[in-house]
């Protein structure tokens, strides 16, 4: 059998190194460092009751430790202010922030869906893909709550684990967007998230404004969020009752 000539030998040569480099396997420190911004980010995103609270020397410290980067910028300073503030005064902010405001709920289904039934079709899709990955969700929460999320992309790893977080980009980007305008010390962990994901695209933008101006879909089928304090955590301000639908004045 002849030889190939060299331009084909070359030419596969070229392609085996390409296929190499999307194939390419993670770097064990490198996933090792990005499960845990990603695990440092859902505990932020918690609820701060009594056993976070305690937990913020040990919180810093872990933050402090991570290698120079735009994702443990953001972290740290949020942590700066995060270890300077009394628990009442957390609780308070928490409550407002998350549990109060539509625009910047951590139920990241919400934000494609609104209070539809294709909301619930979503929840149960993404419940389906946590028990795929060998995750249950034994606390009670909804599979769509960002810390959740971001625990399960921890464990899971960059693909399929990572896979919920970049299907609802958009919602981050608005939550992102409401915090920023809100001034929220918040946006420092949703600023660090986002450098985690691909950059947005020309259609991100576009969708995240038109969703800021006109809000989620509104089909109130009994899915709304603080029915009955549900989200509400121990020793927390009570939410109110539902409130109507968005409207556009709201999130303009």
């Amino acid at each position: 059998m002849s030889p190939l000539p060299a331009t084909v030998t070359a030419a596969v040569r070229t392609r085996v190194r390409a296929a190499a480099v999307r194939r390419r396997i993670p770097d064990p420190v490198e996933a090792e460092r990005r499960t845990l911004l990603l695990r440092l980010m859902s505990l932020l995103l918690q609820y701060p009751d009594a056993e976070i609270v305690a937990a913020r020397p040990a919180v810093t410290a872990a933050v402090e430790a991570l290698p120079p980067s735009p994702t443990a910028t953001e972290l740290a300073a949020f942590t700066a202010w995060f270890t300077t503030q009394e628990p009442d005064t957390l609780e308070q902010l928490y409550v407002e922030t998350f549990d109060l405001r539509r625009r910047s709920s951590l139920y990241l289904t919400y934000y494609l869906h609104g209070d539809t039934r294709r909301r619930g079709m979503a929840l149960h899709t993404l419940a389906q893909t946590y028990r795929a990955g060998g995750w249950e969700i034994t606390d009670g929460e909804l599979p769509d709550h960002l810390p959740v999320a971001l625990e399960f992309a921890a464990l899971a790893g960059p693909g399929a684990g990572e896979a919920p977080l970049r299907r609802h980009r958009r919602g981050l980007q608005l939550i992102h967007r409401a915090l920023t305008d809100a001034e929220s010390p918040y946006r420092h962990l949703l600023t660090a998230l986002l450098t985690l994901l691909p950059p947005p695209t020309a259609a991100d933008g576009a969708a995240v404004a038109e969703l800021a101006a006109q809000g989620p879909p509104a089909e109130d089928v009994g899915l709304d969020p603080y029915a009955g304090g549900l989200f509400a955590p121990p020793g927390a301000l009570t939410p109110p009752e539902p409130i109507p639908p968005t409207t556009d004045k709201e999130h303009r």
